[in-house]
């Protein structure tokens, strides 16, 4: 059983990882190179009508590296997209066996609801009070950030556990407040607000990086789970 678990970790991990690097190369990377421009002074702001596209143009991101075509760069990137899509689906196949132990069967369909959740306690529920952010940006101080981060992911992950397997409604109740719990605390905010680059960019940036965290993590499950279907070789 670990074996199967193992390989079908590495196998969904390796296809939702190229798929993550591909969705960054398209959508956030020339986002982050153009508020790279900003940082250093290279880059000037966009016509506001324009969009975004404008201020993520290689132009507007004006610092050496035409089209943002940094082989070393870009290799790191598809490696930190891989690494990280394996440690997500060794998460997932390890609660696929928790929950086959349980007398729970995950099949596919199951398991994209299970990547969704992923989404949700990773990424959806800590965003609600750290933002993503671009390069240049204010923030708090990064230990509080991580803290926060932690507790976060921990109380909601814990909450859709409760949703999930629990019965009655105590457990409703208990997960209402774990999910609630951190944003009543609050998350650490910066000494002020501002940043190099325009809201727009920054706005635009954070809406494409949940919207790609999603589209992620459903591939991710999804695979994850037709991975740990199969009858193992």
């Amino acid at each position: 059983m670990i074996r199967h678990m193992l390989t079908s970790a590495l196998g969904a991990g390796l296809v939702a990882g190229l798929f993550a690097a591909l969705l960054h190369f398209a959508l956030l990377q020339p986002l982050i190179l153009a508020a790279e421009g900003f940082e250093i002074g290279a880059a000037a702001p966009a016509d506001p009508g324009a969009g975004p596209a404008a201020a993520a143009s290689p132009a507007a991101a004006g610092h050496g590296v035409a089209g943002g075509a940094d082989l070393w760069r870009n290799g790191l990137t598809v490696a930190f997209q891989i690494l990280t899509q394996v440690a997500f689906a060794l998460l997932l196949v390890a609660g696929f066996g928790l929950a086959r132990m349980r007398g729970h069967r995950v099949g596919p369909r199951d398991a994209l609801l299970w990547g969704i959740a992923g989404f949700v306690a990773l990424q959806l529920a800590p965003s609600l009070g750290l933002a993503p952010g671009l390069p240049g940006m204010p923030a708090a101080d990064l230990f509080l950030r991580q803290v926060w981060w932690a507790g976060t992911v921990a109380a909601t992950a814990a909450a859709l556990a409760l949703l999930a397997f629990g019965n009655g409604p105590r457990a409703v109740l208990a997960a209402a407040v774990l999910v609630a719990l951190p944003h009543l605390i609050g998350a650490p905010v910066p000494d002020g607000f501002g940043g190099l680059a325009p809201p727009e960019l920054a706005s635009s940036f954070a809406a494409r990086v949940l919207g790609v965290g999603l589209a992620v993590w459903a591939v991710l499950g999804w695979t994850a789970g037709r991975l740990w279907s199969a009858p193992p070789a």
